[in-house]
């Protein structure tokens, strides 16, 4: 007889769906159009099987880790951080079937598929299959990790991630456009950490001119990690060959934001991490299209500079207020970072 969801949460099940989603972060900013998704099977305490969602979206991690365990699978738990699709792509099977068909015991699911091709129909067909279904262990976790892909359903739009380096009174560069570097080495760091969790990288104009930026990932065994470069300009037909993101970043001739960002969710783009510069910022921020904001500060004072955000038509005090709830607050060397997210 089939048993019902649960959402009773066992100390070991936390335990191994948070080494799951550990697993599900190697991919996040690489399995465009699909979610990262982190798979372990676990048989009498032992892990059996390992899979997380490969580049480009296939294999989903599911599949992985069937893989891995083979004959071991029997009997086995397996905990997946987010449903697993009941639709048959041309890309390859569902994992509703593949996790029926290895004979699993029980499966362990962080969160429900908005997708609306699976949306609860993966978990009904594995509990009409027998299968004991347990829903919403480290569930918060890992929506937030899903974010880029929800984004992608409910709004038809990435995930938008801010990243503004200022000094304590809000500058980004003095009145000469001079800005590097105002913060220290942990900052940057920590940025190119980000780059490495996103699809695309979005500059304007003026900092592509200004800079002369790389837009890669300088960390140890990340270099391949770079998102796709995009500078967003009505005016510019191709980046010149001279400097150095010829070749490799496209210009996003939109003048509307909000249709860029379209076009990027109609590609399949979950994330996408906006560097600059001010302008860009401004308009992406007035139009309301910015979910997650990084705001690194460094520990100097510019005085007369460039600002890091420009007029955003706010009427009233009170309309600035309510709008962001800081979520992470932390010390990279001599600079502070502060994570916020868009109260929606």
């Amino acid at each position: 007889m089939s048993q019902a969801p649960t959402t009773s949460v066992r100390e070991a099940d936390r335990r191994w769906m948070s080494a799951a989603l550990a697993l599900a972060e190697r991919g996040v900013g690489r399995t465009q159009p699909n979610p990262s998704v982190g798979c372990l099977i676990v048989s009498e305490g032992v892990v059996v099987g390992r899979g997380w969602t490969q580049p480009g979206g296939r294999p989903h991690a599911e599949a992985m880790a069937l893989a891995e365990a083979g004959d071991r699978a029997r009997g086995a738990t397996a905990y997946v951080t987010l449903e697993p699709c009941a639709h048959v792509s041309p890309r390859g099977p569902a994992c509703t079937d593949l996790l029926i068909a290895a004979g699993l015991a029980r499966v362990v699911i962080a969160a429900h598929d908005p997708d609306p091709r699976t949306d609860g129909d993966g978990i009904r067909r594995l509990t009409v299959a027998g299968i004991a279904v347990t829903v919403g262990v480290g569930e918060a976790a890992a929506i937030d990790q899903q974010a880029g892909f929800r984004c992608r359903l409910r709004l038809g739009r990435p995930q938008v991630t801010l990243k503004l380096a200022t000094s304590l009174d809000g500058r980004i560069a003095l009145a000469s456009g001079e800005s590097r570097w105002i913060t220290g080495a942990q900052a940057r760091a920590h940025a190119h950490l980000e780059r490495a969790h996103h699809d695309v990288i979005l500059i304007g104009r003026g900092t592509l001119e200004a800079d002369d930026p790389a837009l890669d990932v300088r960390l140890p065994g990340l270099e391949n990690r770079a998102p796709r470069p995009l500078v967003a300009s009505t005016t510019l037909a191709a980046i010149p060959p001279a400097l150095r993101l010829s070749g490799r970043a496209t210009v996003a001739p939109e003048a509307d934001p909000a249709a860029l960002l379209a076009r990027l969710g109609g590609e399949g783009v979950l994330r996408v991490l906006v560097e600059g510069g001010a302008g860009l910022a401004t308009s992406l921020l007035k139009a309301d299209l910015v979910d997650r904001l990084l705001w690194y500060t460094a520990p100097v004072l510019l005085g007369r500079g460039r600002d890091a955000v420009g007029d955003l038509g706010l009427a009233r005090l009170a309309d600035a207020h309510g709008r962001w709830r800081r979520i992470e607050d932390s010390v990279l060397g001599v600079d502070r970072l502060a994570v916020f997210a868009r109260i929606r």
